[in-house]
């Protein structure tokens, strides 16, 4: 007998909630039988538990839930594997591209907040300057 989970099974073994569990089986990622009373319980199988582990590995790489669904479906399909790693990698390579952009925008962010904090630096050592020549221009009258 093949082994089944429920939703919480998996909601509890993956670390998230029920809730997620339904949308990804409303965006199709998952596709659980339904057992009881009015069909009121989910059942997943094996296949299941392995689309939300790739599912959520897909989703850690920054792919959308389509990207993912497109890539899993792949290997449902019985068509050529070739053509089928071909797409993978297509996604792949665009969302990279997508990925060095983001690291090139962050670079900048970054180059521009040092730059900022050396010139506040620069005028925080000039203020301090002026405020200690200051303080050293007015003493106290000796009587």
């Amino acid at each position: 007998m093949p082994t089944t989970y429920s939703i919480s099974d998996l909601a509890q073994e993956f670390d998230m909630t029920t809730r997620a569990m339904r949308f990804y089986e409303d965006m199709g990622l998952l596709q659980p039988t339904r057992s009881g009373p009015g069909g009121r319980n989910r059942v997943y199988t094996n296949r299941d538990r392995a689309r939300l582990k790739l599912t959520l590995r897909a989703k850690r790489l920054g792919l959308s839930l389509t990207e993912a669904k497109d890539i899993i479906d792949m290997y449902d399909s019985p068509l050529d594997t070739a053509a089928q790693l071909e797409k993978f990698l297509a996604v792949l390579a665009h969302h990279q591209k997508q990925l060095q952009a983001q690291m090139a925008d962050l670079q900048a962010n970054m180059d521009e907040l040092e730059e900022h904090q050396r010139e506040a630096r620069a005028l925080l050592v000039k203020a301090r300057q002026k405020s200690a020549n200051k303080a050293n221009r007015v003493k106290p009258a000796a009587a």
